[in-house]
């Protein structure tokens, strides 16, 4: 399972560096749930140590003892957290400390020697030791090396998370005692590792995140925001940080520096920060929409494009002309005029050209391919999806290659959605319930067959609003960097470069940024570091003025643009059918399915998950989570029952089971996923299942985070806190790749209940 890549801050790019970035590189492909508040406290801390180092032991030796909250201290036989476990210490234990360094302790106790986390020692028992405490609150500085800091809710790496604290970020520190702060930040009040805490704010300029020296050129750029809108200038560059003025389409800044998505720029003699996607370098138009002077009525169209792809709105009305903006499927633009195959059009404040082809007069359905296509303009090819057509109560072969003596890899029910990957002589290639094989077109549809015996299944959809709107919540998210394995056209400022030839050349500096388009107001797509090699496709002038060259950026997963967040954020671009609606399902309601029909048509043969509806319908009832969500979950982690972990796996002399791949890291998935079912006491497939359910409801079902909508976006967060947090996945197509596998399962029972909670913003 993907785990969160940390990275450290780049010291130069084409704009100064604002500190503080995390970013998830890659897609969890299935419903797996990261462990966050039961891994092992040094493995948290240490996790930037990529080897072990040796300690050399001093002469004089010390006493000290284990001061832990619960659990038992690791004494190991190198200062690595994959080392060898030497033995494990108990609360109280009293050892010999010959040397420390680095947060780690070398200790002899009981006639064995290794190492220890230093921040889990004492210089006092612990049954002696009376924590210090303060009447007045100081305060102190998040000072770790890289990534984040876990603040929790006890003096325990068990206790539940809170909040990650970035590098730099103000505390209120209460009280300090056995390696543990109590401390107050973002209204919330927990407990930290005081070895991360400092007295002084880290080294770094706050405004760019590079050293003082480094010469800042400003430049004057005026707001973009719509002839009706504000846009908010900010104490610090966070959502979160206090709104100092608003500002007015048309106004006029001057611009200190640009990163991350902010701009440090002063105003009527305020400094503060604003959302560098809306400023432009030219006079923007602050005539209110419908006073535009122009021939003919203005209407609405939908951009109408592949899922996927985006669509260039031009200068002018020439495939030469330079990109203004990229627009996502089924964005609503205002057309001014049409004439030879372009259309004047007016979006995000902008005025400018479009392919008239690529507008609909209605919103294209999700999930489906663009009526109007070719290769004018840059487009990602998507798949389409069908539905399996059987006689009732029968099921189609899915085969190892297209030819009816071909091997069977599995059967597909009736009304099984799959997603075709390429069609030809009456076989298509598809991909259904996690195997890909061939199929017979010919019992293919693209509407869901009538189901006769479908009489008891309910559908209810209720309205959640936020106080929020959709662009501002989008802008929250901009600031986290959400992912996408989309590719864009990516841009570098020339000077970023060393030629090495005409087509490519090195990057100078420790690090610069790539660009979603030829100026520093577009979004950074991702970064490139010192002696990189980078492909050049060509060369333009920038909306800077300076030249930019056009670059390949072979990168699998980089940050999205506006328009791709926008289109996912949105509700009403995944209402227009069941499939795509069930990103929605309420996941705390329980589906009222039967157990008899679950273990005929949906765990039979599922090897150690066959026969154990009940159990799933126990865990939902008890922990209040949806039975077949469960069941999917489990059935994607267990390889439909038929993994090691879900077969059991022998330690310490018991068999453990672990049937949602809870603790299962990538390279150690069997061992630490066993570890964990081991600690927890998952000695029975039933009670892995009762177990991962109370896991996964306290993770995030039961904190409101109950659907797959809000697992990916939490808004209702975003709105109480000002930021986005708390967020599941990084991939902003993550709720909407989960859908199929959920749907197949519905479709094979006749009684169910699906309650749809429908986002609705300001």
């Amino acid at each position: 399972m993907k785990k969160t890549n940390t990275q450290q801050v780049p010291k130069k790019s084409d704009g100064p560096w604002i500190s503080g970035s995390i970013v998830k590189k890659a897609l969890l492909p299935s419903f797996c749930f990261a462990v966050l508040s039961t891994v092992a406290f040094e493995e948290t801390i240490f996790a930037e140590k990529t080897s072990s180092t040796q300690i050399s032991g001093n002469s004089v030796q010390t006493t000290k003892y284990v001061n832990i909250t619960s659990g038992t201290l690791n004494l190991r036989k190198s200062t690595s957290t994959s080392s060898a476990i030497v033995t494990t210490l108990s609360k109280g234990m009293a050892v010999k400390v010959s040397a420390e360094t680095k947060g780690w302790a070398k200790v002899s106790v009981n006639g064995k020697t290794g190492y220890v986390s230093s921040g889990f020692l004492s210089s006092k028992s612990p049954t002696n030791f009376t924590p210090a405490s303060t009447t007045t609150a100081k305060t102190k500085y998040v000072n770790v090396k890289s990534g984040t800091l876990n603040m929790r809710n006890g003096t325990s790496t068990s206790a539940s998370l809170i909040v990650k604290l970035a590098k730099g970020t103000a505390v209120m520190v209460y009280s300090e005692a056995g390696g543990w702060a109590k401390i107050k930040v973002y209204g919330k009040t927990g407990f930290v590792s005081s070895a991360f805490l400092s007295g002084t704010s880290p080294s770094k300029n706050p405004s760019t995140g590079t050293s003082a020296s480094t010469p800042v050129k400003t430049t004057k750029k005026v707001v973009n925001v719509g002839a009706s809108s504000t846009l908010n200038l900010r104490k610090g560059p966070s959502t979160s940080s206090t709104v100092l003025e608003k500002l007015k389409n048309g106004t006029e800044v001057e611009v200190y520096s640009e990163a991350n998505g902010w701009a440090k720029v002063k105003f009527n003699g305020k400094e503060g920060y604003v959302s560098s996607g809306y400023l432009s370098t030219t006079k923007v138009n602050t005539t209110p929409v419908n006073e535009i002077p122009d021939k003919q009525t203005t209407i609405n169209k939908y951009v109408n494009i592949n899922l996927g792809s985006t669509l260039n709105m031009r200068k002018s009305a020439s495939l030469n002309a330079s990109i203004l903006i990229k627009l996502a499927r089924g964005v609503k633009v205002i057309v001014h005029s049409e004439a030879k195959g372009w259309a004047k059009i007016e979006a995000y404040g902008q005025t400018g050209y479009v392919q008239a082809h690529y507008l609909s007069e209605t919103t294209p359905p999700a999930g489906s391919v663009a009526a109007n296509n070719n290769n004018s303009e840059p487009s990602k090819e998507t798949t389409k999806t069908k539905y399996v057509d059987v006689i009732y109560g029968s099921s189609l072969n899915m085969r190892s290659s297209a030819a009816g003596s071909a091997s069977i890899v599995t059967k597909l029910s009736r009304g099984t959605l799959v997603t075709i990957l390429s069609e030809g002589n009456g076989w298509a290639k598809v991909a259904a319930n996690g195997k890909t094989g061939y199929i017979s077109t010919q019992y293919l549809s693209t509407t869901p067959p009538f189901n006769p015996n479908t009489t008891s299944g309910t559908i209810d959809k209720v309205i959640e609003s936020y106080d929020i709107p959709l662009s501002d919540l989008v802008q929250k998210q901009m600031a986290v960097n959400p992912q996408t394995d989309k590719s864009y056209d990516t841009y570098i400022r020339a000077d970023g470069l060393t030629l090495t030839s005409e087509t490519s050349g090195t990057v100078n500096g420790s690090s610069w940024n790539v660009r979603g388009g030829a100026g520093p107001g577009y979004w950074v797509v991702g970064q490139v570091k010192k002696q990189d090699t980078l492909q050049i496709l060509g060369k333009l002038k920038g909306t800077d003025g300076d030249n930019w060259y056009r670059v390949k950026f072979n990168k699998t997963w980089v940050n999205a643009s506006p328009e791709d967040i926008t289109y996912y954020v949105d509700p009403n671009n995944f209402q227009k059918n069941t499939v795509d609606s069930l990103q929605f399902l309420k996941l705390s309601v329980t589906a009222n399915i039967s157990a008899k029909e679950v273990n005929e048509r949906i765990l039979s043969g599922k090897g150690s998950l066959q026969g154990l509806a009940s159990t799933f319908i126990k865990a939902g009832n008890t922990y209040g989570i949806n039975e077949l969500y469960l069941i999917s979950h489990a059935l994607l982690e267990t390889n439909k029952g038929k993994s090691q972990l879900a077969q059991g796996v022998q330690i310490n002399g018991k068999t453990v089971y672990n049937m949602f791949g809870i603790g299962a890291y990538d390279q150690t998935a069997v061992t630490s996923g066993a570890q964990f079912a081991y600690n927890a006491g998952w000695f029975t497939p039933e009670k892995a299942i009762l177990g991962g359910a109370q896991f996964i409801a306290n993770g995030y079902i039961n904190a409101g985070q109950d659907t797959l909508y809000k697992m990916r976006w939490n808004p209702g967060s975003t709105v109480t806190s000002g930021r986005a947090t708390h967020q599941y996945a990084s991939d902003i197509g993550w709720a909407a790749k989960q859908v199929h596998q959920i749907y197949n399962l519905y479709s094979l029972i006749d009684s169910y209940k699906l309650v749809l909670e429908i986002p609705k913003y300001n």
